[in-house]
């Protein structure tokens, strides 16, 4: 049975430091368990100054030129892929792509890029290497004039990514059981060896879009296991001021990132607050915040229970 916050005569107050679109299903799950929630960020995610390195990786991936695309969070799928399509536009809008759009053009590319000809593979500048072993692709995403390499893989850290992914047509080859960049470095397969023909240089290389306050935990594990990793900014992190009558104490506050948690100790001063995962969770105790609880797993139930939980042992 779901928990519930006993009645009192004011409701616990909840703030969700992150936006009303992001957040409607974790409001409505907070209210359902008796409490005054309300969402409103404390950052957004702002384009790059030059998006010159990220067209650049764009093409690069819808060449062939990357194993794998491994995505953090969703903001990294929107700067990557532009927002989705509506639910009744088909994925791949048949060369329908508005002129000047470059960002809705690149995800037409990368799409394609699922189900690439051997004739389509970049001749890359690095290392001549072997081909690396593929996982059975998705029967959507695959064709007779597949290449020998297989198509590029797309890892996600955790399941909104995941979702945010398979909402703009991509197959997702890999989640870790942990959500967080140490937890897909673990689950990353080995890189394959290097003693290969140079056509195939691609097969040992990774891209990973990332925000530009990422840490370089995920970085470094897959370059520990000998994988070629390409960094690209793909957005900026930009505090967002909340609003006058958001400014006040309340008995929590959901973060699901470190910016988050840092941003709330800047507007806001030290508050109680539930974390989306452990590195949300460290950042927060770093800046002042006392954790109340972290969330089992990267989800609006599991969020809500941890939220109520923590609310009800106080």
């Amino acid at each position: 049975m779901t928990e519930r916050v006993p009645p009192s005569a004011a409701r616990p107050t909840v703030l969700v430091a992150r936006s009303p679109e992001r957040s409607v299903a974790l409001l409505a799950l907070l209210r359902e368990r008796g409490l005054d929630a309300v969402a409103a960020p404390v950052i957004e995610r702002a384009t790059v100054e030059d998006p010159a390195e990220l067209d650049a990786a764009r093409n690069l991936v819808a060449a062939g030129g990357y194993a794998w695309v491994a995505i953090t969070s969703v903001n990294a799928v929107d700067a990557l892929l532009g927002p989705a399509e509506p639910a009744d536009t088909p994925a791949l809008p048949g060369g329908n792509t508005p002129a000047g759009d470059s960002v809705a053009h690149g995800r037409q590319r990368l799409l394609g890029a699922t189900h690439l000809g051997a004739g389509d593979l970049l001749r890359a500048d690095t290392p001549a290497d072997t081909p690396s072993p593929a996982p059975s692709p998705a029967p959507s995403h695959t064709s007779a004039g597949a290449s020998r390499t297989g198509p590029v893989r797309w890892a996600a850290v955790g399941p909104a990514t995941r979702q945010a992914l398979e909402a703009r047509g991509i197959t997702v080859n890999l989640v870790p059981g942990t959500a967080t960049g140490a937890g897909l470095a673990d689950a990353f397969p080995a890189a394959p060896a290097e003693n290969t023909p140079a056509e195939n240089a691609h097969a040992r290389r990774v891209l990973l879009p990332l925000g530009d306050l990422a840490s370089g935990t995920l970085r470094a594990g897959l370059v520990a296991k000998g994988w070629t990793v390409d960094v690209v900014t793909a957005y900026r992190t930009v505090a967002n001021e909340l609003p006058p009558e958001l400014h006040r104490r309340y008995d929590a506050v959901v973060v699901a990132s470190g910016s988050a948690a840092r941003q709330v100790a800047a507007q806001l001063g030290p508050q109680r607050v539930v974390a989306i995962g452990e590195p949300s969770a460290r950042a927060a105790g770093a800046v002042g915040h006392t954790v109340l609880a972290v969330a089992a797993e990267p989800t609006d139930t599991a969020l809500a229970d941890a939220v109520t939980q923590a609310l009800v042992s106080i």
